[in-house]
């Protein structure tokens, strides 16, 4: 059984003390808000959320290996073309 306290990438920063099932549910309820509402907002709410996604993704890149630094890259992107298609 997973350790929901486990965390992905060593730290002690202030996301460290943030529950991974939280985390989870703001970026479904985000995604998911952004694709039903469409237009502008959804474009903005989806737009918010890759924003955070490239943060996290640059602040974490030395740490990752390059088969997850490549998964990650690719969620960008197809997060990115999702975000574009809404408006």
């Amino acid at each position: 059984m997973a350790d929901s306290k486990r965390t992905l990438i060593p730290g002690s920063g202030p996301l460290a003390r943030v529950p991974a099932p939280a985390v989870f549910l703001l970026v479904l309820a985000l995604f998911g808000l952004g694709v039903l509402v469409r237009g502008p907002v959804g474009a903005l709410l989806l737009g918010a959320l890759a924003l955070g996604v490239a943060a996290l993704l640059a602040v974490t890149w030395r740490f990752l290996a390059p088969g997850a630094r490549v998964l990650r890259v690719l969620v960008l992107g197809v997060l990115v073309l999702v975000t574009v298609s809404v408006l």
